[in-house]
């Protein structure tokens, strides 16, 4: 049975942006940490060969974001964007050779990032309009109110195979991943823009099985408190999305992008590779 939701008092709401030109900053170099500078692709425009369901790490880029990066010109609007997008949220192609083929939200970072049928990226053009149907800011479950939502929209919620027992939340995750190692982005507010996990120490992140994330992957960091920021709490509790690719970058890695938090003793988690919104939101089948 579904949870119960507030989700018939929801406003949903246009927001368009356009598909980025990706960038550099001169020289173009990024330090990685053997102090070495590297040129990598990665962030923006359109990444044909990385899609939700795809590894998160082995890529010869940095930040590498699957599918459609789109962002809006005018810093307001492009606030607009941010705030009012959930993941799972109907974005649709507005203008181009792939006019009115339909994509859904999969992450945000510096920009949102959308997915859409291979067919699809193939048409795809730097500058085309994508609009978003917007709708999920305010979504709360009636029964757990103390759980904070975070870019969560109704699609989401209702697609993942949440169950109640023992009157706690139960989630299904690919992983942990301890606070230790979470890096950039615990400064920044955490209705906007992700978290970055710190990957630089290779033999760790193979002991603790994190070298297999995912993009798409749902994961849990127990004792971060993400309500109102990003922060250590004992016994609090933040179910995360992986959204875009590894880094050189020290202190950087891949994106974490809060979905839930709560201080209170209301999630449980169990672990379950199959945990990817790549199969939740009939993406496409990952194993």
């Amino acid at each position: 049975m579904p949870l119960a939701t507030n989700e018939a008092q929801l406003v949903e709401m246009a927001v368009i942006g356009s598909i980025s030109q990706p960038s550099l900053r001169y020289p173009g170099y990024t330090l990685d940490d053997k102090g070495v500078g590297r040129v990598l692709p990665g962030m923006s425009g359109v990444v044909y060969n990385a899609r939700v369901g795809d590894p998160a790490f082995g890529w010869a880029g940095d930040h590498v974001e699957p599918g459609a990066s789109i962002a809006n010109s005018d810093t307001a609007a492009d606030f607009a964007l941010h705030y009012l997008t959930c993941i799972g949220n109907r974005a649709v192609v507005m203008g181009g050779l792939a006019k009115g083929a339909a994509g859904i939200v999969t992450g945000e970072h510096a920009r949102l990032l959308v997915d859409f049928a291979p067919d699809v990226h193939e048409l795809l053009c730097v500058g085309d309009p994508i609009q978003i149907i917007t709708c999920g800011r305010g979504l709360v479950l009636t029964d757990f109110p103390q759980i904070e939502l975070k870019k969560c929209s109704p699609q989401l919620i209702n697609s993942l195979p949440l169950t109640v027992a023992g009157g706690k939340l139960r989630v299904p995750v690919t992983m942990a991943l301890p606070t230790r190692i979470m890096g950039s982005g615990s400064e920044l507010n955490s209705e906007f823009v992700d978290q970055d996990l710190m990957s630089g120490d290779r033999a760790l992140m193979a002991e603790l099985g994190i070298d297999r994330m995912r993009l798409g992957d749902l994961v849990v960091i127990p004792d971060a408190d993400h309500r109102w920021g990003r922060g250590y709490r004992k016994g609090a509790v933040t179910i995360g999305l992986c959204i875009h690719g590894d880094s050189v970058m020290t202190g950087h890695g891949p994106g974490i992008l809060d979905l839930m938090s709560t201080a209170d003793d209301c999630i449980d988690w169990v672990i379950d590779p199959r945990a990817n919104i790549a199969n939740y939101l009939n993406i496409r089948e990952v194993l």
